[in-house]
Formats: C-alpha cells, sequence, structure tokens
C-alpha cells in the first residue's frame, strides 16, 4: 500500500463512497498517470466530469490531487479535482486569431517554483520576472537558479541584476557539472515539499534533476557548441519525481513565451515598490504621464525608481488586460451560447409537447 502522505495528501474530509484519492504524476495527451494507495494506476476522465472541466477550461494537471473509481484491472476513472493549494498558469494563445485566449495550468498544488536561467546568453532578467509574476499570483515562492555556473567566468552581476527587482526572492548559482552551489537548495528539498521547474530549452532542467535524484532518470540532450545558449528539447511532458530525500520535482517541457494569465495579483507582489507610490500622487486619478504632482515621475527623475523597471510594471500591465479582457469575452459567450442552447432545448420540448 502507497502512503499518500508522503506525496504531500491531507485529507480534510472522506471521499464519498467508491471514490479514492490520488495524485496526478504524469500527464501525456488525455492519459494519467495516478499515484493512489495501490500504486500507480492509468487513468483518464469520467466523461461528465471531463464535459464539465472542459467547459471551465479547469482540466487536473501534473500535481493535482483528485478522486477517482478504481479499477484494478483496467483504466480507472478520473472523477473529481480537489482544491488545489497553488497553481502556476500561462495563456493559451492556440486560438488567438480567433480571440480566444485561455487559462493553460502547467502545475499545481507545489511549495516552490523554480525559475531556472542559465548563465550564458540565455539570461533575460525580463523573462525571470515574468516567471516570477506569475508564480507569486499561483501562490507558490520563486527562487530564481542560475544554472551552468561552471562556464561562467563571473556570476555576481547576474545575482546582483536579479536581487536588485525583486530583493526578497532568492537567488542561487549552480552547476549540476560539479555540483557547485547544490548544497544550498536542500532547504527547499524536504519531505512532502514539491518543486516546479519552469525555464526555457537548454537552461539545464533535466540535468539538475539527475543530479538531485542521484540517477539519470531523463535523457539529457547535448547543447550545441557553436552556441551555449541552444540546447534542443528533453522533457516532452509534465511528470512528478519522487527524490530520494522524500520532495518532489516537477518537470515541465521548455516554454520558448510565457503568457500572463489573471496575474494582477503576482504584479502587485513582484512590483510592490512601484505600487506603492500611486497614493503618494497628488490626484487619486493620476496616470503618471503629465500631470502634476506625480510620486511615480518624482521617482523616475530622482533615480528611486529605474525607467526599466517602470517600463516593465507597464508592459506586463497592458499584456495582463489584454488576456483578461479576452478571456473575459469568452467567458461570456460561451455562457450566451449555453443559454441560447438551453431556451432552444425548452422550446423543442415544449412544440413536441403540443403534437
Amino acid at each position: 500500500m502507497t502512503d499518500l502522505t508522503t506525496f504531500g495528501f491531507i485529507e480534510t474530509k472522506t471521499p464519498p463512497a467508491g471514490l479514492i484519492p490520488g495524485r496526478v504524476i504524469e500527464l501525456q495527451r488525455e492519459r494519467y498517470t495516478v499515484i493512489t494507495q495501490h500504486g500507480e494506476v492509468t487513468a483518464m476522465l469520467k466523461g461528465s466530469f471531463s464535459h464539465n472541466a472542459q467547459l471551465r477550461d479547469d482540466l487536473p494537471s501534473v500535481g493535482d490531487f483528485v478522486l477517482l473509481q478504481y479499477n484494478e484491472t483496467g483504466v480507472s476513472l478520473i472523477a473529481e479535482l480537489l482544491p488545489r493549494r497553488t497553481k502556476f498558469s500561462r495563456a493559451d494563445f492556440m486560438g488567438h486569431e480567433k480571440g480566444y485566449v485561455k487559462e493553460q495550468v502547467v502545475a499545481a498544488n507545489f511549495d516552490y517554483v523554480f525559475i531556472l536561467t542559465s548563465l550564458n546568453r540565455d539570461f533575460r532578467v525580463n523573462r525571470i520576472m515574468r516567471y516570477m509574476t506569475q508564480a507569486k499570483g499561483g501562490g507558490g515562492k520563486p527562487v530564481v537558479i542560475l544554472t551552468k555556473a561552471d562556464i561562467a567566468d563571473d556570476f555576481a552581476t547576474q545575482i546582483s541584476e536579479v536581487k536588485a527587482v525583486a530583493p526578497d526572492v532568492p537567488v542561487h548559482a549552480v552547476s549540476s557539472h560539479t555540483g557547485f552551489g547544490l548544497d544550498a537548495l536542500e532547504e527547499y528539498l524536504q519531505p512532502t515539499k514539491t518543486v516546479v521547474f519552469l525555464g526555457m530549452s537548454g537552461v539545464g532542467k533535466s540535468s539538475l534533476l539527475n543530479v538531485l535524484a542521484g540517477e539519470n532518470i531523463m535523457v539529457v540532450s547535448a547543447t550545441r557548441k557553436e552556441d551555449d545558449s541552444k540546447g534542443s528539447h528533453t522533457t516532452t511532458h509534465r511528470q512528478l519525481y519522487m527524490l530520494p530525500c522524500g520532495a518532489m520535482i516537477i518537470d515541465t517541457p521548455g516554454m520558448r513565451e510565457l503568457g500572463l494569465y489573471d496575474a494582477e495579483e503576482g504584479i502587485s507582489a513582484i512590483f510592490s515598490n512601484v505600487e506603492e507610490l500611486f497614493p503618494q500622487c497628488k490626484f487619486s486619478n493620476c496616470q503618471h504621464k503629465t500631470e502634476p504632482g506625480c510620486a511615480v515621475k518624482a521617482a523616475l527623475n530622482d533615480g528611486t525608481l529605474s525607467q526599466e523597471q517602470w517600463d516593465r510594471y507597464l508592459a506586463q500591465k497592458r499584456e495582463t488586460r489584454f488576456v483578461d479582457d479576452k478571456a473575459a469575452f469568452m467567458r461570456e459567450r460561451a455562457a450566451q451560447s449555453k443559454g441560447l442552447a438551453k431556451h432552444w432545448r425548452q422550446v423543442n420540448k415544449t412544440n413536441k409537447g403540443k403534437r
């Protein structure tokens, strides 16, 4: 029997008859691997649950706790998604040409978000801040991991750049090749704790996972010699791994772009030094452009707020407004379509009764 508490499960109420709890540890297309008291099982979504979940754009993801109908000899059926403590989402623009934007939950129920970026030409503070915003918005604690420290002559500058924009976020430089800096990660990798790995392809997520696991559980693709900032895709799907220390890692495929989704709370957390200026403006509706007595303009002039930080804040606010407006429009249109379909079903039912 598998003890689900070692996978972070906390039972708050007895499951309904016929259902048992489990945690999603792998997702490939429509097939889920779920760890339960009976060990690992293959599962699919139950029809009624799948229909409602797709309407809500709320399908289970890796790390989620679910209730399922256990099938000892075949495929089990996921019947319910349990409440999430945390989640990391991004905007899915697959239907963008039609104005469709939806939430894609990448991982759930984690404690820390390891934002991995390598100490080469891949290093971009703006990209790191976008991950921070989404991580904090989803309730996780971001930790910046600067990989490939063995190929960097000096990484003090990169650490300072990250600390300058997010002084409360831990930053660690590590090398999976030499083991440099890995001891500092032990405080996060505690039993029952879950860490999600996020970053672009080629930043060393798989190499770090292998080192922490003490075995080669992931194939590592060699970085192209002519350009040490480029690497080929290694992770092809999201999966949760249990480490020997009892901590869990959710590994994710590399993301070329991270579309912010429902990021207002995360923006406020990351850019708190910016938003705390707003109440100091002379006018409550200050647009921070030409108005007299603007605290933001004063801070830009005296250097307490950098132009780069202000530009990043504005860019993230513009993006999240765009995504939120599109998502709200699609939710309203879906509700209208559902209401119209219900109306016509009632009309047809009434007409049949009159015949």
